[in-house]
């Protein structure tokens, strides 16, 4: 029985060995993109980031803000929350994600009060625009109102909180789905993109905001392997291309806090 017993103690302490050695060989190696070996931003201990946005923000498929398994989804903000939770353990943070399917900004106007104001953030994180191109139907969309809305959001919460960090994150789109076969949609889609690309430029100036430039990410990652393996419909991403969002979101929090 002793004999047994040894045994399995040798057999226990080579397999942790080499289970140990391949953690280490994974983790000196190093990826191609920008973000992976990343500069850490500085938080205070407690901090409070609330990510508001659309479906791609939401990605909740059983979220649920009482389960503690599910309550971030499965989009960037759970890749972000999951890396920071890792290496910023000591600083205690605190994620929501607040993100509702087929939200417009004046749908996030209308939900402020709860779903931002009373979760008193000291950092809040903004992607939206995608379903106002969409629920527009093909008429004009009346960027001044976007803008006034998206303004209300963002003085709103920085009247509660003057130290709240802001990040504003670009909407985007690539030609793939529905928008292969179909090029004008397509072509509409962008011009409205870039209009509010425009939009949310002059918010991150006079908000002293991080911006983050997601349509030029997206085309730059579709250089080397192509929009389909970013992003399946045109607008949401699959995972790699949610884990390039959190990425170059940390890369950007943490420029702005050096």
């Amino acid at each position: 029985m002793n004999n047994r017993r040894n045994f399995l103690k040798r057999s226990l302490a080579a397999a942790s060995v080499g289970a140990f050695a391949s953690c280490q060989s994974h983790s000196q190696r190093e990826a191609s993109y920008q973000g992976y070996n990343y500069q850490l931003p500085k938080f205070a201990k407690g901090t409070r980031l609330l990510f508001q946005g659309d479906s791609i923000t939401d990605m909740k498929w059983g979220r649920n803000q009482k389960d503690r398994n599910h309550y971030l989804g499965h989009s960037y903000v759970f890749l972000i929350a999951s890396r920071l939770g890792v290496d910023l353990a000591e600083a205690k943070l605190e994620f929501f994600n607040r993100g509702m399917s087929g939200n417009r900004v004046q749908d996030l106007k209308k939900r402020w009060q709860k779903d931002a104001l009373d979760l008193k953030p000291d950092l809040l994180s903004i992607l939206v625009g995608v379903n106002d191109i969409v629920k527009s139907k093909g008429a004009p969309i009346d960027m001044k109102k976007w803008e006034s809305d998206y303004r209300y959001l963002l003085e709103s919460t920085l009247k509660q909180n003057p130290k709240l960090k802001v990040v504003l994150l670009n909407p985007f789109v690539l030609p793939t789905g529905r928008f292969v076969n179909n090029p004008d949609e397509l072509k509409r889609f962008a011009e409205s993109i870039n209009k509010m690309a425009v939009v949310v430029t002059t918010l991150a100036r006079d908000y002293n905001a991080v911006h983050i430039k997601t349509q030029e990410v997206f085309t730059a990652a579709t250089a080397t392997s192509g929009a389909e393996n970013w992003i399946w419909d045109g607008v949401h991403p699959l995972p790699q291309g949610h884990e390039l969002i959190a990425r170059n979101w940390i890369d950007e929090v943490a420029k702005s806090s050096s």
